[in-house]
């Protein structure tokens, strides 16, 4: 059951659920085990509402009707049931994730995943508070950072086949991956607030972006049937059993299954097409700059050659001078009258 009313500081439906998991359990004696389980959950709630530093272990005591060293002796101190609480936490957010990433199309996981982190919102909304954030540097837990950095580094082997099929370098795997889960946990975070619209929209919303782009928008998403079709996780004890027998999740039809498989391969080819309209416009600007460079070279061969026969003449020109003058100083010679030289 979602527990959104318990991650709301002072609510007094919060506080009124603490208080009667402590008083059906005060009746009678506790076990260990259902004594730290109370303790864990009434820490949890504490820790949503205040922080780490705001709660202290007198106010866990009170909450659960028992003295400070029962907290003590279970847990060692707050920084010790701070650390399950956050263990707890990430365990659960992080297999309904890896769960989600089983299916076998792309586009199916990406959906599945998006969903997953915000149901878990939804259903376990203290929790995600705790998550979002940092870890106190005592308790020796990871924070909201590193649990995005373990989730991206599964999306990471996905993205990495992906970009292999349609041609691009598996490298940039990492890179796309942590830019891909920041956005879908950015996207939560704000959505822990303000829950509209509903979770399948924003998660049809956000795969709308990152499986489409910008420039190729739906503008009116949707989940796949392969995605609607599959049960969502919830707290139920037959969910637990099932979980703990590892009964496989249903999903989706083969029909939806090779529908999927279908649009893969037609996008798959539409990229194929990109790449060589790509690679023809490239040989085209490749010839194109060819022949402009043999043009240029034809242009500044003419030009030389203008030039040379331009020497030529201005060669022969002053030949003729020379000649002429060679003349007129032989007559001049001859007439002994070298004055009249022109």
């Amino acid at each position: 059951m979602p527990d959104t009313a318990l991650s709301m500081p002072g609510t007094p439906v919060g506080t009124a659920i603490m208080e009667s998991v402590t008083e059906s359990r005060s009746r009678r004696r506790m076990t260990g085990k259902e004594r730290r389980e109370q303790l864990i959950l009434i820490s949890r709630t504490l820790f949503a509402q205040k922080g780490f530093d705001g709660t202290s272990i007198e106010e866990i005591a009170a909450t659960a009707n028992v003295s400070k060293p029962v907290v003590y002796e279970h847990f060692g101190g707050k920084e010790g049931v701070y650390a399950v609480v956050v263990d707890r936490e990430m365990q659960k957010l992080l297999g309904m994730i890896t769960e989600a990433l089983t299916a076998s199309h792309s586009l199916v996981k990406l959906e599945r995943a998006a969903l997953a982190l915000l149901q878990y919102i939804e259903e376990s909304s203290e929790g995600f508070r705790i998550l979002v954030r940092d870890s106190h540097a005592a308790s020796g837990t990871g924070t909201f950072a590193s649990l995005i950095s373990e989730i991206a580094s599964q999306v990471e082997d996905v993205l990495a086949d992906e970009f292999a099929a349609r041609g691009y370098s598996p490298g940039l795997a990492p890179m796309y991956s942590q830019m891909l889960v920041g956005m879908v946990a950015l996207t939560g975070q704000w959505w822990l607030d303000v829950r509209k619209p509903g979770r399948e929209e924003v998660a049809a919303h956000v795969v709308n972006l990152a499986w489409n782009g910008l420039t190729g928008l739906n503008p009116q998403p949707a989940m796949t049937k392969a995605t609607a079709m599959a049960p969502t996780m919830t707290t139920t004890a037959a969910t637990r059993d099932q979980a703990a027998a590892k009964v496989p999740a249903p999903r989706g039809s083969d029909k939806d299954l090779r529908e999927l498989d279908k649009v893969r391969e037609r996008e798959l080819k539409e990229a194929e097409k990109i790449r060589q309209r790509e690679l023809r416009e490239a040989e085209k600007a490749r010839v194109r700059e060819l022949k402009e460079r043999e043009r240029v070279l034809k242009e500044a061969e003419k030009e030389r050659e203008r030039l040379l026969k331009e020497a030529e003449k201005v060669r022969e020109r002053e030949e003729k001078l020379r000649q002429r003058e060679a003349r007129l100083a032989e007559r001049a010679a001859r007439l002994g009258h070298p004055d009249q030289m022109e």
